[in-house]
């Protein structure tokens, strides 16, 4: 008789998927497996479910159902019974600028949702997460985190980079070119040649923008095998990186390790090491603060702070810096950043990892040469002495705002306000040319409820950029920015304008100063007048009051907290 009738442990661990495939009572369970292809031994075994973001909406994923199957026969090969799902994923890149990229944000929540769904539905007794674009990556990753059964996340790889007259390109240069365009400073074939270069094959954009970031972190924190995040999509260790977490994630049940046995406080500061480290996207600040919350780590923007202040800034990385997610990969990936944050003591080097050893275990019986080169710089002689995920807060953003400082000279900033209560009113007046020296651009209602879906202003930014602006203005807005966008841009203000915060008042000319060194964002407006402004405030209808974002209007929190969904909000 199979082990599959009887109700017991197998190899030590409690196996959940017994509940559907155990016993006289799930004979229809079994044959429903059965008719696709699996006997009495695959059913014996544990589950696992082999997740992915696939799909032909963008080039970060489009090769997922492939490296599905490879996670698949690593899961097979080491004494599980596999079974992959999908579940969907926003491009980022495709819905930017328009009113499709409200989608972006809420996606990550669906994600989550979805694959907690699907998992408790066939009681999966594991899960291999594999993800590609911006929020598939931490929606994977909080699903682990709330499900808390043996898993491992692994990333779908990033692009290679465009090259033209000797120049590497990412999706961002594209965005800049069309502010250049728009200003007259290159051609329409010059943009055309861009265009059809920028992007060569398939993989996440590749600057360290927030893929790469996500993918960066997945190491730090523990949830993905040492070496996993660098590798392009299209590189053949890409497969043989799947299959191994496949393997992993078997050999993870066995030892019975959880994700928030991974996912501990410390595991959290060495995400946040990593984000300052990088030059991250500020949007990793957003998504590690709901990790932490599905994890059931209490993370706050002090800590936040906290850890920036005594982390440098080492990797020389777009779209800050020179260099992308492949030119790291040359020189030794993740675990080459790791090493010169550990040897430096910047790390918690007892947390354990998805392999079974703690993240110290993994770089000692790792081979990491020193090689001679620029991207990664010591840590003695960084690029800049603290870390690039800024939290800001005063009177237009008492609960908080950020910036992301890679690559931005300037340390304090003072303007007139040019307020826009939609983003594609703010982008309408940059390509006409209207945004000039020593504006501060303000595009609010375009919050987490406000949106909803906090809107990235990758489209807007690189506009100005690509216009000659970037040092010249600043930005400020409840919505979020890209990973891709660089200069004085000051985001996830809070309370957003939706509910009423100082951002809401704000008006044409009014004086708005912010600086890097104080961690100040200030509005230069008497409490008398703002309390005379607020008397005649008004919250404006909702954008939508049906459907999948009107739903997460009402259930989403601030972005300072994560901007995450819950029922008791």
């Amino acid at each position: 008789m199979s082990k599959l009738w009887q109700s017991e442990k197998s190899r030590g661990m409690k196996i959940s998927s017994k509940n559907v495939v155990g016993g006289t009572a799930r004979s229809p369970h079994r044959a429903m497996y059965k008719a696709m292809g699996l006997n009495d031994d695959d059913l014996s075994k544990p589950f696992v479910g082999v997740c992915h973001t696939g799909n032909e909406a963008t080039p970060c994923n489009i090769l997922l159902p492939e490296l599905a199957a490879e996670a698949k026969r690593g899961v097979a090969e080491n004494g599980a019974t596999p079974r992959i799902f999908s579940t969907i994923s926003v491009s980022d890149g495709i819905a930017m600028g328009h009113e499709g990229m409200k989608s972006s944000l809420i996606s990550r929540e669906v994600i989550a949702d979805s694959v907690e769904l699907m998992v408790r539905a066939h009681q999966y007794d594991g899960i291999v997460g594999i993800a590609g674009c911006d929020k598939s990556l931490p929606g994977t990753m909080m699903a682990m985190a709330r499900l808390n059964l043996p898993s491992v996340f692994v990333y779908g790889g990033t692009i290679m980079p465009g090259v033209l007259d000797g120049r590497e390109l990412t999706i961002v240069d594209v965005y800049e070119a069309v502010g250049a365009y728009d200003a007259g400073q290159i051609s329409l074939e010059m943009l055309k040649d861009i265009e059809n270069t920028a992007c060569p094959n398939s993989g996440s954009c590749g600057g360290m923008f927030t893929a790469n970031t996500m993918a960066s972190i997945s190491e730090a924190i523990g949830l993905a095998l040492p070496g996993s995040a660098s590798p392009p999509a299209e590189d053949e260790r890409r497969k043989k990186i799947v299959h191994d977490t496949g393997a992993a994630c078997a050999k993870l049940l066995e030892l019975d390790i959880l994700p928030r046995d991974i996912m501990t406080y410390e595991a959290f500061e060495n995400a946040i090491v990593m984000l300052n480290a990088v030059g991250g996207s500020t949007n990793g600040i957003l998504h590690l603060l709901s990790m932490a919350n599905e994890a059931r780590v209490k993370l706050t923007y002090d800590d936040f702070e906290r850890i920036r202040k005594k982390t440098p800034h080492i990797a020389d990385m777009k779209p800050g810096g020179n260099y992308v997610m492949n030119s790291l990969d040359k020189i030794g990936g993740i675990p080459f950043v790791l090493q010169r944050l550990s040897k430096k003591g910047l790390l918690n080097g007892n947390c354990i990892t998805v392999t079974g050893k703690t993240i110290q275990e993994n770089l000692s019986s790792m081979h990491i040469p020193e090689l001679e080169q620029s991207i990664i710089r010591p840590v003695e002689r960084p690029l800049n002495s603290v870390g690039t995920a800024l939290i800001l807060k005063g009177s237009l953003a008492p609960d908080g705002a950020v910036m992301k400082t890679a690559g931005v000279e300037m340390t304090e900033f003072t303007g007139k306000a040019r307020v826009y209560d939609r983003e594609e009113y703010a982008f309408d007046a940059v390509s006409k040319g209207m945004i000039e020296q020593g504006d501060v651009v303000v595009i609010r209602y375009e919050g987490p409820k406000g949106g909803p879906g906090m809107r990235e202003m990758l489209a807007t930014t690189a506009a100005l950029v690509g216009q000659g602006l970037g040092k010249k203005v600043a930005m400020v807005t409840d919505g979020r920015f890209s990973g891709g966008t660089r200069g004085f841009m000051a985001g996830h203000v809070a309370p957003e304008a939706y509910v009423g915060g100082p951002i809401a008042l704000v008006q044409d000319g009014d004086k708005i100063t912010i600086n890097t060194d104080t961690g100040v964002i200030d509005l230069c407006v008497s409490p008398e007048e703002l309390a005379k402004r607020r008397e005649s405030w008004r919250r404006p209808e909702p954008n939508y009051t049906s459907g999948a974002l009107a739903k997460y209007a009402t259930l989403v929190g601030s972005a300072a907290q994560g901007a995450v969904t819950s029922a008791n909000l």
